[in-house]
């Protein structure tokens, strides 16, 4: 179903095709039309080697299937924009946009906008949309702004010289439970980056314990991508033995060749945050077994203990990005996590207490003779509590007397 925009522009969106790489390649050249978020296409000589391949696993499901996933807007041959996307979790119910890229002489809010729609409308699996711009790209910004996508957090990216990451690894790290990572450990994993984040980004993110899996064809895949770009990848995990959880974990894929930077993952938990000094060292030592390159790694604006430390040992600012979302619903709220530890009395007993004050009645459960002899009359100033309501027991007695006085009259 084509949107109000594409009838007014007149726009053809469709699959990237093999002849469309020129244009691609075009556009990758001339930096002044990429508009998009943080991330970048495949290298165009691997592209056309690959694309075959990549186009036919596109077709069935397989690990592979969204390696590459891109639309074009074209009128008549010309090619106008593309747009790339690719899934951010395993059950692929969060979709990231990688990179929007629009020639200079089109009107960018108005093709951007109808790539993005279309986007929103093929992929049906998709129930949010992620997104990560600079924060001083206005453009951008402003498109995806105006088709609904809201601020979700803010990363700061950060570099370490070589030289603070050789003073960094003459500390000894003092970490004594620090365990290679396997498939075995993805329960660990799950629960502490579910931990290490709000609730709203957490649901944005929707991971599962197999997004901490690899398969073996994942494997082997990155292993043959390692091989190609010469780099490796170390991960580790800090375990917690009393609380039986992992309290940090850090991944960092080094490059062997020496001419770009090393680039680490670093999670920890909240309650932890004295293994940012030790987890930082760790990587260093690793770092000093391959050619001298500064290290980068990314801080979040919700974990100000990491910002605060890279900024006291003296690492660089590179980069400010905004992650941004969109929902497909109106509104995502955030399931709350029901655990008996923390339910309150409090909020018990409130559920238990009556509607309305009751109305008191002349109603008695004992018979007559009894209720006139054994009971005594109190006075009539005497209050009568029933549950958490009171009311003067005169009122009662009074309308004892009257049904008496008919009895007698009778």
């Amino acid at each position: 179903m084509n949107s109000l925009i594409s009838r007014n522009l007149n726009i053809n969106i469709r699959p990237v095709q093999y002849r469309d790489l020129d244009g691609i390649e075009q556009l990758t050249q001339d930096s002044c039309t990429d508009i998009a978020s943080k991330g970048s296409f495949f290298n165009i000589e691997l592209l056309r080697r690959w694309f075959g391949v990549l186009k036919f696993l596109s077709w069935f499901p397989n690990p592979l299937q969204y390696r590459f996933c891109g639309f074009v807007a074209e009128k008549g041959r010309i090619l106008l924009g593309i747009i790339q996307v690719s899934p951010f979790n395993r059950t692929r119910s969060t979709w990231k946009i990688d990179r929007v890229m629009l020639d200079r002489s089109v009107d960018k809010q108005g093709v951007g906008s109808q790539l993005l729609r279309h986007c929103f409308e093929s992929i049906l699996e998709a129930r949010t949309w992620l997104l990560e711009v600079n924060v001083s790209d206005v453009e951008a910004l402003a498109l995806y702004r105006q088709n609904g996508f809201q601020r979700l957090a803010e990363m700061t990216y950060w570099e370490i010289s070589p030289a603070l990451l050789l003073q960094l690894a003459r500390t000894e790290p003092d970490l004594p439970n620090l365990l290679p990572v396997s498939n075995a450990d993805a329960p660990l994993l799950y629960q502490l980056d579910t931990a290490s984040m709000p609730p709203l980004v957490r649901q944005v993110f929707d991971r599962h314990t197999h997004d901490f899996k690899t398969s073996v064809f994942g494997v082997l895949c990155d292993a043959f991508k390692q091989w190609l770009t010469k780099t490796e990848v170390v991960s580790g995990y800090v375990f917690e033995p009393q609380r039986k959880a992992a309290i940090g974990y850090f991944q960092v894929q080094l490059n062997r060749k020496g001419k770009n930077p090393h680039i680490a993952t670093l999670t920890v938990h909240p309650a932890y945050t004295w293994l940012y000094p030790e987890l930082l060292s760790q990587l260093a030592r690793i770092a000093q077994d391959f050619p001298q390159q500064g290290l980068q790694l990314a801080s979040s604006d919700y974990q100000p203990e990491r910002e605060e430390y890279l900024e006291r040992i003296g690492a660089q600012r590179i980069e400010h990005t905004l992650i941004m979302s969109r929902s497909v619903w109106h509104k995502i709220r955030e399931s709350k996590f029901v655990s008996l530890e923390g339910i309150q009395w409090t909020e018990v007993l409130q559920g238990l207490q009556p509607a309305r004050k009751p109305v008191p009645g002349g109603m008695s459960w004992l018979p007559k003779e009894q209720h006139r002899t054994d009971i005594p009359h109190p006075s009539n100033s005497e209050t009568v509590a029933f549950g958490h309501h009171q009311f003067h027991h005169h009122e009662q007695s009074h309308q004892s007397q009257q049904i008496d006085e008919q009895e007698e009259n009778n």
